[in-house]
Formats: structure tokens, C-alpha cells, sequence
């Protein structure tokens, strides 16, 4: 079992998340919803993949062929469990965990959250782990966390990254 131990308290995560300009993940979160409505197109994985990677390994997603991406998307909106959700995508050319779970994380924000290695560096977390189950041993963490702090699972990823860029720009 990971020890997670945020380097904020529940104040300065509420700040962290409103310091977080989101208008850097609204195209991603509006791909999200339209697959999450039923149009699981290779345009919407695109939108969040550009978003998480910043277009990096673009050549190994277009290695999918649509009708692959469109059952992949549908199996995870579709899933009944987080672990089912992440292993359909990971089946993906291109898309290992933590694109999987920047894409479950656009599709339901309210269930989901993205696994990087800011969001790590603000959990004290030294790893370079992804496997599908520390993800969801992180997941679990981010999900109970927000809950306790009383703010929406997307603001406490948000504060997560937001205290990691601010560490980064103080750094250099």
C-alpha cells in the first residue's frame, strides 16, 4: 500500500484549484462529454490525448483504426468497474494508464482523475509505477481525499497539478 501525503492542506487546495487555468482542460472535458453521449470518435480521443500528451506519440493512436477507438470509448463509458474502464483503453495503441485515465477523467470528471507525475510529486509519491492497480490504489486515495476536504474530485486533481507547476516555475 502507497502512502499518499498531499504537500497542501484542504485550504490551499481550494486555492490551487481555483489558481488552475481551466481553461487549459475545457476542449478535453467537452470531448469527454460527447463521448460520454455516445460519439466515441477518434476527433474526441484525439482532443484529450493532445491534452494529456501534448500531441506526443500521435503516430502510435492513429496505429487504431475508428471502429476500434469507437468500441474501446463505448466498452469504458460502459463499464461497470474503474479496473475494466482502464484495462479496455490500455488496449488501445498508444494508451497506456495515465492517458487512460486523462480520458476517463474527461468522460466522468466526477469519477475519475488523472495519474502523472505532477500529480505524484504533490503526493510525496516517488514511483515510476502505472500499472492499472497502483492506479486504482490512487484513485481510491484522490476520490476519499476529495470527499474528506468537501471539494469535487476534478478540483483536487486540479490542485494537485497546480502545486506541482507552482513548485516547478519556483524552481527555475
Amino acid at each position: 500500500m502507497t502512502s499518499f501525503k498531499p504537500m497542501f492542506n484542504r485550504a490551499e487546495a481550494l486555492a490551487l484549484a481555483v489558481a488552475y487555468k481551466s481553461d487549459e482542460d475545457g476542449p478535453a472535458l467537452m470531448a469527454g462529454q460527447a463521448i460520454a453521449n455516445g460519439d466515441c470518435s477518434r476527433l474526441h480521443l484525439g482532443t484529450i490525448f493532445k491534452w494529456k500528451t501534448g500531441d506526443r506519440g500521435k503516430s502510435r493512436i492513429a496505429r487504431n483504426s475508428d471502429l476500434e477507438i469507437a468500441d474501446a470509448l463505448g466498452l469504458a463509458v460502459a463499464a461497470k468497474t474503474p479496473r475494466s474502464a482502464v484495462a479496455v483503453l490500455v488496449g488501445l495503441h498508444g494508451v497506456q494508464v495515465p492517458v487512460a485515465s486523462a480520458i476517463l477523467t474527461a468522460i466522468r470528471p466526477s469519477a475519475y482523475t488523472v495519474i502523472d507525475f505532477r500529480a505524484l510529486e504533490a503526493l510525496k509519491v516517488a514511483t515510476e509505477n502505472r500499472s492499472i492497480d497502483f492506479y486504482l490504489e490512487y484513485l481510491t486515495f484522490c476520490i476519499q481525499r476529495a470527499r474528506d476536504w468537501g471539494m469535487p474530485l476534478r478540483d483536487f486533481d486540479r490542485a494537485l497539478w497546480q502545486w506541482s507547476k507552482d513548485q516547478s516555475m519556483r524552481q527555475a
